[in-house]
């Protein structure tokens, strides 16, 4: 693996096993991604995408090697509200009954303690997201009846308000109008301004130098991590499709990475939090 240096690893993932069954999902994957930068992590269905981050989540303990987010165990990360999390669409029951605001201020659950009651600085944080990811009109809306791209927007809003130091984004990119993708490509970079540590999992590559400081090619482990463009590199990307050594891929395929069939666990409707 090709590590990318840091001044400061919020996502350390040393050595992780993960199986379900006979099936190996990740082996002897090692990831770091430090404060302050955003990461895209790229792979074709079945990578172990959907597994590395449900084990940086805490919802999948690997049978070999250790998590460690801010220093911490992802299930004590989680409870602490250091990680945040923007899921596929498909993960989402949206039928659910709840508003856009209602979606943002679950992120400030952790902040409430027990009694889930919320105060003047929660809805503040509330309102400040909503108007982050324009969406302070729509604020009152049944989450279902937004388009594809203003629900990541929302989801987007619930990290914000979260005020997690590490969001996770599954697949942000898929189904989004033009605008909300550059709405969430602007929200991105500035949370990495502002110290966040970001993982985006996409397969939109035409987005990915705009958007990431750096890449890692995933295929059951870490192929390799490190400077955008040489990731892109046709010879990398053929060996993150399990092509054989001195394989590349032509445009079509290099561009789309969704296309192959998977081996890696199907996420469950309601893994890993409500809503999720």
């Amino acid at each position: 693996m090709h590590g990318v240096t840091g001044t400061e690893h919020r996502i350390v993932v040393d050595d992780i096993t993960v199986r379900y069954g006979e099936v190996t999902a990740l082996e002897g994957a090692i990831l770091r991604v430090s404060a302050g930068r955003v990461t895209g992590l790229i792979g074709m269905n079945g990578s172990g995408k959907s597994t590395l981050f449900k084990s940086i989540m805490g919802a999948v303990k690997p049978q070999a090697g250790t998590v460690r987010i801010a220093g911490e165990d992802p299930s004590r990360a989680r409870r602490l509200g250091l990680i945040g999390y923007v899921p596929q669409s498909e993960a989402v029951d949206w039928a659910f009954p709840v508003s856009v605001r209602d979606v943002v201020m679950m992120g400030r659950y952790g902040h409430m303690g027990v009694t889930r009651r919320a105060r003047a600085t929660d809805h503040r944080a509330v309102e400040e997201a909503l108007e982050r990811v324009e969406l302070t009109e729509l604020a009152g809306r049944q989450i279902g009846q937004l388009s594809g791209g203003q629900k990541k927007r929302a989801f987007v809003a619930r990290g914000i308000a979260q005020e997690a130091d590490v969001l996770l984004l599954d697949e942000p990119f898929a189904g989004v109008d033009k605008r909300s993708e550059a709405t969430i490509v602007r929200l991105l970079r500035e949370l990495a301004a502002g110290g966040r540590t970001i993982l985006v999992s996409t397969h939109d590559l035409h987005a990915l130098p705009g958007l990431a400081d750096e890449a890692a090619l995933l295929l059951r482990r870490i192929l390799f991590h490190g400077d955008v463009r040489e990731a892109l590199a046709p010879e990398r990307l053929a060996l993150a499709f399990g092509l054989p050594p001195g394989s590349t891929l032509g445009t079509t395929h290099s561009t789309n990475l969704s296309s192959n069939t998977t081996t890696d666990k199907p996420a469950h409707p309601t893994d890993p939090e409500p809503l999720a």
